[in-house]
């Protein structure tokens, strides 16, 4: 299948391995609606594969993910977002049964902390930078930081 913001593939020795690499290096891997859906359709495509064991989710060294794209949600007003159902689909990886972990190196910011915790476990490099910095913005932490506070 082709993706245009993810890098997709199977690793390991005996290719059991999942891995999604976001991939969006000019906007430090924002997470945009586009994005999410193309990391659903990758975690249903593993989860339905009967050889992969564990599913990788990562990005690049500088960032995991810098948080959603504000640029994308910027002019949608709440009654958009919350009677359209926008963002709906991006807590996907806190419902596969197989082990999701997340690769962290650089930035994991606002919504690309939240991807991160919403994996089974964390691998965290040496550069690894984790925030909510949309609390600058006037906003809190989106509800899938909040459920996978409560749940942990």
């Amino acid at each position: 299948e082709q993706y245009q913001h993810i890098l997709v593939d199977k690793k390991g020795e005996q290719g059991n391995v999942g891995f999604i690499q976001l991939n969006r290096p000019k906007a430090l891997n924002a997470l945009c609606d586009a994005l999410m859906t193309e990391v659903g359709r990758a975690l249903d495509a593993f989860e339905a594969d009967g050889e992969i064991g564990a599913i990788v989710i990562t990005g690049s060294e500088r960032a995991f993910a810098a948080g959603a794209d504000i640029k994308e949600m910027q002019n949608r007003t709440f009654q958009e977002c919350y009677g359209g159902n926008f963002l709906a689909h991006w807590n996907r990886i806190s419902t596969v049964k197989k082990p999701a972990i997340a690769a962290v190196n650089g930035f994991a910011l606002g919504g690309g902390c939240e991807l991160a915790m919403m994996c089974d476990v964390i691998y965290a490099g040496e550069k690894a930078q984790f925030g909510q910095p949309e609390i600058l913005l006037g906003t809190i932490p989106g509800e899938i930081l909040l459920i996978t506070l409560t749940l942990n």
